[in-house]
């Protein structure tokens, strides 16, 4: 008879990460979290609009 052999384990540890992210992102709650991405992107965009205000300032400055 020929014998099947099933692997049951993944020798990387993927299958338990896998499942640890599962749990973790069942327990998110989605409105905080767009909420947060949209301060995170004002929040860029006005540091952003700083730096790149600073660097033409700050080269302006230097030409005179």
């Amino acid at each position: 008879m020929s014998e099947i052999k099933h692997n049951t384990g993944t020798p990387d540890g993927t299958g338990n990460m896998l499942l640890t992210a599962s749990i973790l992102f069942a327990n998110i709650d989605y409105s905080s979290l767009v909420d947060y991405a949209i301060k995170a992107i004002v929040g860029g965009a006005i540091w952003m609009a700083f730096k790149v205000g600073g660097e033409y300032f700050s080269d302006k400055i230097r030409k005179k």
